[in-house]
């Protein structure tokens, strides 16, 4: 049997798409379980466990794409661990990946650094360019007078929760009004992007 698993990260996007490709390759409807508005860093995430509960000996987990499982290469490893325990196998995109398998095992790993080394480099990125940008004098004035690049730094800057709301206004020369504002436009450009990739 097929278990399918999507999840967005925004309550704006939706999981359609995702859907739509796991019926493709043979997944019922009904055995689709869907984090929606979850970030792939999220500790608790209600579909991906109830996924997980659901498969059994010799069933196939599906996803679209790695990042739609994880972000992490930690958490990717115990989730391939827990199907691995139970007997099934990963399919992303159409592709097996038997984590009984020690090629598949390695290659699974190898999917899952590197979708943890290009979520680290983009909020390395993100960090860089607000400090820069800010140190310029370039994220003062009105709401929406920051670029999109500079709008979407700043949504990842602040997705992190490594930051209060203060600090960023002090960072960015941005009123919190300001801030939200921006925020704001940047996550609806992230949906408008997210949608017009597929995701």
């Amino acid at each position: 049997m097929k278990i399918g698993y999507a999840r967005c990260s925004t309550a704006r996007q939706d999981t359609s798409v995702q859907i739509g490709l796991l019926a493709k390759i043979g997944v019922e409807r009904d055995r689709v379980y869907i984090d929606h508005a979850v970030s792939g860093r999220q500790a608790k995430r209600p579909g991906l466990e109830n996924a997980i509960n659901a498969s059994r000996e010799g069933d196939e987990f599906c996803v679209t794409k790695l990042d739609r499982l994880s972000r992490s290469a930690g958490d990717l490893h115990e989730t391939v661990n827990r199907l691995a325990a139970r007997g099934v196998a990963l399919l992303i995109d159409g592709k097996v990946y038997d984590p009984a398998d020690p090629m598949g095992k390695m290659f699974i790993g190898m999917l899952g650094l590197m979708a943890e080394f290009e979520s680290d480099l983009i909020r390395a990125r993100t960090r860089d360019a607000i400090a820069a940008a800010a140190a310029a004098g370039k994220m003062k004035g009105r709401p929406h007078t920051l670029t999109p690049e500079e709008r979407a730094y700043l949504l990842q800057v602040y997705e992190t929760r490594q930051f209060k709301i203060e600090t960023l206004c002090k960072n960015t020369g941005l009123k919190r009004s300001a801030l939200y504002s921006n925020l704001t436009l940047a996550r609806e450009e992230r949906d408008a992007l997210a949608v017009a990739r597929g995701e």
